[in-house]
């Protein structure tokens, strides 16, 4: 009986690895195709308001599953999200942060492949340390601080030399692109620490907090639509340059967020590892089917860094001597978001 659990807990991991993987590679790629694609271009702050109500829907399902009766679900949307200004406030900061760094992808992938800017998007797990550390006054062990600097070293090679995509037409800029992702990961980590933080200050459930983000995020991109599309929205409509593909880019957004914070507790930082590490193998060979990206010496050895480094930081902790046990389940949320 034990080994059938144990079997069962193994296939759910694998499952939760295979989506996980899936979802994060698809999402970069169908990005990139539907801002590379002749077609007219659709706006891409409409994209990520539309996202953030997705997951609002999709939160409010869960928090009705969760709290498992009408009246549990109404007294805890009147007491939690309605009642409670002063925590919509709060996690307000948290939703104009994610909104930006939303944005920046949308802008990085507009002008960097899929391959390259999934690479350097892992400078994402240096950039949640550092804001552990000072935020949260964590430490990291020798082992995490040297993954770290080689993880760097190789997005640093990927961005030596960027490899080109030969099917690709559109103008792009790849410095524009760098330093999207760059913004892109500095909101990750700040949003993903204070998100944390707000989470451990209390025992409110994951989706109420879900809620009063994503109600807060879709004030704040649809104050960003107007200034930044207002006009031409007002002139082509909100929908402009919609086709399925983009529809399906949403919903990988909406899903790959919420799927990651549920699945997050099964699995750990070895796995997700391994999930980054397989999202940016099958990134590149997308990349070099669709986009007709050309593989340099350069990206190959630097993509390799990245891998290792993101092996070498997610090691369990004993073995790496530093950071104390108890924390390890909260560092692990934060940096698989």
């Amino acid at each position: 009986m034990a080994a059938v659990r144990e079997n069962v807990s193994l296939l759910f991991k694998l499952y939760c690895l295979t989506v996980m993987t899936l979802v994060a590679a698809a999402y970069t790629v169908a990005l990139r195709y539907t801002r590379t694609t002749n077609t007219e271009r659709y706006f891409s702050t409409t994209a990520v308001c539309i996202t953030e109500v997705v997951k609002l829907f999709l939160s409010v399902g869960l928090l009705a599953k969760e709290t498992g009766s009408l009246g549990r679900f109404k007294t805890s949307l009147s007491e939690n999200v309605f009642g409670s200004p002063k925590e919509l406030m709060k996690l307000s900061v948290p939703s104009l942060v994610y909104a930006v760094q939303n944005n920046m992808a949308f802008l990085a992938l507009s002008n960097l492949d899929a391959a390259v800017y999934q690479v350097t998007y892992q400078l994402k797990i240096p950039c949640t340390a550092l804001c552990t550390v000072l935020m949260l006054n964590r430490t990291l062990s020798k082992l995490q601080w040297i993954s770290v600097f080689m993880l760097c070293g190789g997005v640093t090679l990927v961005q030596w030399k960027p490899a080109q995509a030969t099917k690709v037409v559109v103008e792009q800029n790849p410095l524009l692109g760098f330093g999207a992702i760059a913004i892109a990961v500095l909101c990750s980590g700040f949003a993903g620490v204070y998100f944390e933080k707000v989470l451990k200050s209390s025992d409110t459930s994951l989706w109420v907090r879900n809620i009063q983000m994503y109600l807060s995020g879709i004030v704040v991109t649809l104050v960003g639509v107007y200034l930044s599309d207002g006009a031409e929205i007002k002139e082509k409509g909100f929908f402009y340059g919609y086709t399925h593909y983009v529809w399906f880019v949403i919903f990988l957004a909406s899903v790959g967020g919420l799927y990651t914070s549920v699945v997050v507790k099964y699995t750990d930082n070895i796995m997700k590892g391994f999930s980054a590490a397989a999202a940016i193998v099958l990134s590149t060979i997308a990349s070099v089917t669709l986009f007709g990206l050309q593989i340099t010496l350069t990206f190959t050895l630097g993509t390799i860094l990245v891998c290792v480094s993101i092996y070498l930081y997610g090691l369990p902790r004993q073995d790496t001597t530093s950071i104390q046990q108890g924390e390890t389940a909260s560092k692990e949320r934060i940096i698989g978001v």
